[in-house]
């Protein structure tokens, strides 16, 4: 929810809350590191025009790499880069059971034209991910990072990553150059559902559209405040486009995109769809209905309603959303939430609030009870 400030991170005494992560950022110490996972004849691509392998945003950000203060490692490098200093801070200070990675790094960016380099860095990246992070901490899991533009590559790279169990999802950027809807993306989505893997959207990517449905934002606030369009704008593409008829076991999880549109939205295609459904004659259902069964969402950064028992009447007009919120913390970043923090305002009943906290990802994720096993799906 609201930003947590440093102090208060540090001093606040610690309640104990059962918790799976579902939005923890890692990125690369420096550009070299990615270097030592690329293919020889990248390497020398890489070193001339790579660059730093954090890309953050088209905005200056409110605090440097958008992170929190503290988050800088004592021993160098950027926030979240190191996994002591990881473990420190949020592993063991808040008891997560388990963290699921998003390595941010630009070789996922729908920026990127560059197909083959594109595929060569989230190949280097899948690869960085599992040696340095999750085979050496097993409460990690990670998301494997595509080529999106290229889905040749894209469906390649999660056919060569998706057998190894610690991956546990797609990852995309909401902005993407096309709707998600649109039959580009379809052999991704049709790889991801044959391996059983939810396709997790995360905010950001340089789609070359503007950052709103009316031109581009003059500040990082807009951008920031407004980035629930994006979200809005693909969930309605996706429903349309008939891609969950195809793929009845197709799962999306919306990362940073916020909660409480759900219900209008889901309202709103409804409304539109009794009146023109003979546009899509190939869905079978209400697009509540799909919206419902085939999305997922993630806490941060939710709605924050002066009256917290707004925020509640959200789940009540939607109430599959009580299987399908998940917490998350945005580890390192400013707006980090902390596991006790995290909607506790709003008065969820015991039950409720342990599915949102834990176990409705243990269920997504197929995580099993136990972080040292082997997290078989």
């Amino acid at each position: 929810m609201s930003a947590v400030t440093d102090t208060a991170v540090r001093t606040r005494p610690r309640q104990r809350t059962r918790c799976i992560d579902c939005d923890v950022h890692i990125t690369m110490h420096s550009p070299a590191v990615l270097r030592e996972h690329l293919p020889e004849q990248w390497r020398d691509r890489h070193d001339r025009y790579g660059g730093n392998p954090y890309h953050a945003s088209l905005y200056p950000r409110m605090a440097k790499g958008a992170a929190r203060g503290d988050a800088w490692p004592p021993t160098g490098g950027a926030p979240a880069s190191d996994l002591p200093f990881l473990r420190e801070q949020l592993l063991d200070q808040w008891d997560v059971e388990y963290a699921v990675l998003g390595p941010l790094v630009r070789a996922d960016q729908s920026g990127m034209r560059n197909a083959e380099y594109a595929d060569a860095l989230c190949r280097a990246t899948n690869d960085w991910a599992a040696r340095e992070w999750l085979d050496a901490e097993p409460r990690l899991r990670s998301s494997i990072v595509i080529p999106a533009e290229d889905t040749e590559y894209a469906v390649a790279e999660i056919e060569r990553v998706a057998p190894d169990p610690r991956f546990v999802q797609i990852y995309m950027q909401i902005k993407t150059p096309l709707p998600m809807g649109n039959r580009k993306y379809w052999p991704i989505y049709e790889s991801a559902a044959r391996h059983g893997l939810p396709v997790g959207v995360h905010f950001g990517g340089v789609g070359g559209q503007p950052s709103t449905a009316s031109g581009w934002a003059s500040y990082y606030l807009e951008d920031h405040a407004g980035n629930a369009q994006s979200f809005q704008a693909q969930v309605v593409s996706l429903v349309f486009s008939g891609i969950f008829e195809r793929l009845p076991n197709l799962r999306i999880v919306l990362i940073e995109g916020g909660i409480a549109w759900a219900p209008p939205l889901a309202w709103r295609m409804d409304a539109a769809f009794e009146r023109m459904h003979d546009e899509v004659p190939h869905l079978s259902r209400r697009p509540s209905e799909y919206l419902a069964e085939h999305f997922w969402f993630t806490t941060q950064p939710v709605e924050e309603p002066p009256d917290p028992r707004s925020l509640l009447r959200v789940f009540e007009d939607f109430p599959t959303l009580q299987k399908r919120v998940m917490f998350s913390s945005d580890y390192p970043h400013w707006d980090f939430d902390a596991p006790d923090q995290a909607l506790r305002t709003v008065p969820f009943s015991p039950s409720v609030r342990a599915q949102i906290m834990s176990e409705n990802a243990r269920a997504l994720y197929g995580l099993p009870g136990n972080p040292a096993s082997d997290g078989a799906r």
